[in-house]
């Protein structure tokens, strides 16, 4: 072949790959996004109530424990001239008790003691005493005023009657001799001994402030709600409320509420925010009976992007002969809109920019773009290179793909949760039930960072204690 006709091939080549190429190649100018800046958005805070009932017989069990064999001794006389040591004899039993038209709590003590009682005094330095020494073995009714005090169960006890299983005795030249005419004026000497101990014990058996910390560390512990769409739920406590305490019939209740933001976050497992130290009770009259749940759903446009990437993954859009599949999806956010960058690969290779505004579907439950319109320069680019993609039927077609999904993933994240609200128990004798209504979508918001969508959620949480151990 002459070196003139070789130019004259190669010519025609070059006219036969610019005027009938199956691809061509578009540089359009990419719209940069906004200058970025800290994610802050506007979340409305959640309350969770927790109505919590206790029944008497798992404190009646928490006293038992705490209060064995002997329960109290003070072998020092010379503080106040008495030394004492009391036992219990039998299981405490703790009920519900009227008094004056007021719920209270009965406690009966089975118990016996040996106190020693000095009598005398010093006189230019000699000491001159006469120690005698008491057998008690009765049974002891308390009555308990309830209320809440510092995250504790608070009562204040004052005891009521003792009856002798046997008369009181003393020892007199090492034979028991009854003596109940003298110790029925003296039971003042140890009552108060009896009634701190009981109270005491009830105080640090019902405790719940180890309880209600680690329950709401595993609260606060972010999990995932949807794996395929690798979103994760996060709790924040605010404030903890909680009124006063109350018996009704043969259990102890108690009202306690959490305010807290929640956020659902796109990605990777984010941080628990949940800090023990900075949980503060305050005492409220009344909580709401219902939980109210204001949710951020945060979805960052780098995890959106990736998501959306497959939503795209093996379509093709064009006709006949003429056509492009998209390889990657990249958005983020420009002056109220979002841009949304498709890398494509067929007849036109390159990068397409779009723009439009999120909107949110109620029948579906999706976020999509509006008013869809490739970005400035990219058009007049589409225009000079292959009019028909930038005709309105393929520009549909690639909108019907340019969707976000976050609702359903919450919805999933619904049922996920049901579990934990159907006689759920986090530990022994601790048992969670509830039920959750509808999601309802509030707003969007965009951030230089994140598309928030705001959704509420009504539902009711209780929390029963019942064989705790």
């Amino acid at each position: 072949m002459t070196k003139k006709h070789s130019f004259l091939s190669l010519l025609l080549l070059i006219l036969l790959q610019s005027s009938c190429a199956t691809s061509t190649k578009i540089a359009a100018l990419k719209p940069e996004p906004d200058d970025a800046s800290p994610l802050t958005y506007d979340n409305t805070p959640s309350f969770i109530n927790l109505p919590i009932s206790i029944k008497l017989k798992d404190i009646e069990y928490q006293t038992n424990t705490l209060l064995n064999g002997l329960i109290y001794e003070d072998n020092d006389i010379t503080d106040d001239d008495i030394e004492m040591k009391i036992w219990k004899l039998a299981p405490i039993t703790i009920e519900n008790a009227k008094e004056n038209d007021a719920e209270k709590i009965k406690t009966v003590l089975p118990l016996k003691a040996v106190v020693k009682y000095r009598i005398g005094t010093e006189k230019l330095g000699v000491a001159i005493y006469n120690t005698k020494e008491f057998y008690f073995n009765g049974t002891v009714t308390l009555i308990s005023e309830v209320g809440l005090s510092n995250w504790k169960l608070n009562t204040k006890t004052v005891l009521k009657t003792l009856e002798w299983n046997e008369s009181p005795s003393m020892m007199v030249f090492g034979k028991s001799v009854p003596v109940t005419y003298l110790i029925n004026p003296t039971i003042k000497l140890f009552r108060s001994k009896i009634e701190r101990k009981i109270d005491e014990a009830i105080a640090k058996s019902m405790d719940f402030k180890p309880n209600v910390l680690e329950a709401l560390d595993k609260i606060c512990t972010p999990f995932q709600t949807s794996e395929a769409y690798e979103s994760w739920l996060r709790v924040v406590p605010i404030e903890i409320y909680s009124t006063a305490a109350k018996l009704k019939n043969d259990s102890f209740l108690l009202e306690m509420g959490v305010k807290c933001n929640m956020e659902t976050l796109i990605g990777q497992k984010p941080e628990s925010k949940f800090d023990a130290s900075k949980i503060v009770l305050k005492a409220v009259t009344k909580i709401p009976n219902k939980v109210t749940a204001n949710i951020a759903a945060v979805s960052t446009y780098e995890e959106a992007s990736k998501i959306m990437t497959k939503n795209f993954a093996g379509q093709e859009f064009g006709s006949g002969s003429k056509k492009i599949t998209v390889q990657k999806v990249a958005i983020w956010h420009k002056e109220g809109k979002m841009i949304i960058a498709l890398d494509v690969l067929g007849t036109i290779n390159g990068t397409l920019y779009l723009s439009g505004f999120p909107q949110y579907n109620e029948l579906t439950k999706e976020l999509f773009f509006d008013k869809l319109d490739y970005a400035l320069d990219t058009k007049n680019k589409l225009m000079r290179t292959a009019n028909w993609l930038a005709q309105g039927l393929i520009l549909k077609k690639i909108q019907e793909s340019c969707r976000y999904s976050i609702i359903p993933n919450l919805e999933e994240g619904k049922q996920n949760m049901m579990p934990y609200l159907k006689n759920y128990s986090p530990m022994a004798g601790v048992f969670v039930n509830g039920k959750m209504d509808d999601i309802q979508f509030q707003k969007i918001q965009l951030t230089n960072k994140a598309i928030i969508a705001f959704i509420k959620v009504n539902g009711t949480v209780s929390v029963s204690v019942d064989g705790l151990k």
